[in-house]
């Protein structure tokens, strides 16, 4: 059974940090690039940062660069989404998504449940 578990939300005045993980469980973890994706009220589901299978490249959206830092542990099967400086804005639900590229060119994609990230005074 495929399992995304995302944890390390919460509330956060701004300015502050948090750290989400990703524990990832019934598929070859090592295989697959991870994301972060948050949805904002209102809005539509976003790219916030991804980090490839091995762990050798990370792209940002424009809007954390710089203030976000994600990471993989390939042997604990686990992701981490470090962020710093946060802004009322970074306010969303934050999903942990696994995606590998199949030989016949769709993706398979897995998703977390999501949490919370407020940022507020």
């Amino acid at each position: 059974q495929v399992q995304l578990v995302e944890s390390g939300g919460g509330l956060v005045q701004p300015g502050g940090s948090l750290r989400l993980s990703c524990a990832a469980s019934g598929f070859t973890f090592s295989m697959y690039a991870m994301n972060w994706y948050r949805q904002a009220p209102g809005k539509e589901r976003e790219f916030v940062a991804r980090i490839t299978s091995t762990g050798g490249r990370t792209n940002y959206a424009d809007s954390v660069k710089g203030r976000f830092t994600l990471s993989r542990d390939n042997a604990k099967n686990t992701v981490a989404l470090q962020m710093n400086s946060l802004k009322p804005e970074d306010t969303a639900v934050y999903y942990c998504n696994a995606r590998r590229l199949q030989p016949g060119g769709s993706y398979n994609d897995y998703w977390g449940q999501g949490t919370q990230v407020t940022v507020s005074s």
